[in-house]
């Protein structure tokens, strides 16, 4: 199964982003190949930061929860929420997947 990972940042928070980066880096890195993609996520209007998203393949949504709270940013604060959601891909590279 394949879930869409939707973070929200904590604002009060934002300063220990550059701290953590590395350390988040490399947490993505040794999870591949269960997060098939992930990145920040940028308001088109203001150009803030809006949180970020995972693209996840795993078993369970318990699973991606177990997932993501093993990232360095979550234990320091920095995601204010999450919300995980089963995605189901119709259409890729042009093609139906259906």
């Amino acid at each position: 199964m394949i879930y869409a990972v939707l973070f929200t940042d904590n604002p009060d928070r934002a300063d220990m982003r550059q701290r953590l980066m590395p350390d988040h880096l490399d947490f993505l890195e040794r999870s591949q190949p269960a997060i098939r993609a992930a990145g920040p996520l940028r308001d088109p209007a203001s150009g803030e930061g809006a949180g970020g998203l995972w693209l996840v393949e795993a078993s369970s949504a318990d699973a991606v929860r177990d997932l993501y709270e093993r990232d360095p940013f979550w234990p320091a604060g920095l995601r204010s929420g999450v919300r995980v959601l089963e995605w189901t891909q119709v259409f890729v590279d042009g093609r139906r997947q259906l």
